[in-house]
């Protein structure tokens, strides 16, 4: 019988990450990052630690595009994301990233695809227990969690709270991604209520609890968000303004 996640959160409390002190680049979400004029590279280049691209299997190939009319022959995970990644960590050995695999349609054939693509990448791919300099969480179309043991130990899965785990489907966990506007309608100006806070804070407080890092979507993009974010304890920050963020993050922040 499976655990609840509640009964989770308790059973591996022990396991709690250490809370962000300082804030830096690493702590910056790419959202969307092929609608970018440079994708991969601008991200990379701003020292962001985590990078979303969206994909759709069509014809044995992965395809970066947020519609699916909007793929283009060119634009493939393997030319925007697989051979400038190989290369990155090649040359730069103390680089840390995640690449936030966004699967929009049939994830049967997707990771199916997205497992061969990984391949040349595998020296540096994290597994549950191992850490390592490259780690694989797949948000959108995702299968449930009794069938996460069918997947090879470097994909790991998003999660949003909503589907019970066992202890061993939530190891499997990467991240846990939440929706910001369905806890606050807060805009990113002025100050937040503190409602909305005490509400944010619960759950980033739970997740961490869970020994799993938090980010939200759907979030003001706005330096006042960021801020608040980084008051709160997010991991990580998303945003489709990379040098605005990456500027700020750079200066390593010190929470108050």
């Amino acid at each position: 019988m499976k655990a609840t996640i509640f009964f989770i959160f308790i059973f591996i409390y022990i396991s709690t990450p250490a809370q962000v002190k300082n804030y830096s680049a690493a702590n910056a979400h790419s959202h969307n990052d092929y609608l970018n004029p440079v994708p991969f590279y601008l991200a990379y280049r701003s020292r962001f630690g985590s990078i979303e691209a969206d994909i759709f299997p069509v014809n044995g190939s992965l395809y970066v595009a947020h519609k699916k009319e909007d793929i283009h022959p060119q634009r493939t995970l393997k030319n925007l994301y697989i051979d400038p990644l190989l290369a990155a960590l090649a040359s730069d050995s103390l680089r840390h990233l995640q690449l936030l695999v966004d699967v929009k349609e049939n994830y049967l054939a997707a990771l199916l695809l997205l497992t061969r693509e990984l391949e040349p990448l595998k020296p540096w791919l994290a597994i549950p227990g191992e850490p390592n300099r490259l780690t694989i969480p797949i948000i959108g179309l995702r299968p449930p969690p009794s069938e996460y043991k069918n997947y090879p130990s470097f994909i790991y899965f998003d999660d949003d709270l909503k589907l019970s785990h066992s202890a061993e489907e939530w190891n499997r966990v990467g991240l846990v991604s939440l929706p910001f506007d369905k806890i606050s309608l807060w805009n990113g100006t002025g100050s937040i209520n503190r409602k909305d806070k005490r509400l944010l804070r619960h759950k980033i407080d739970s997740v961490h609890a869970a020994g799993k890092p938090i980010r939200f979507w759907a979030a003001p993009d706005t330096d006042i968000a960021w801020k608040q974010q980084q008051k709160l304890h997010v991991d990580l920050i998303g945003t489709d303004r990379i040098e605005e963020l990456g500027n700020l993050l750079q200066t390593k922040i010190k929470r108050k």
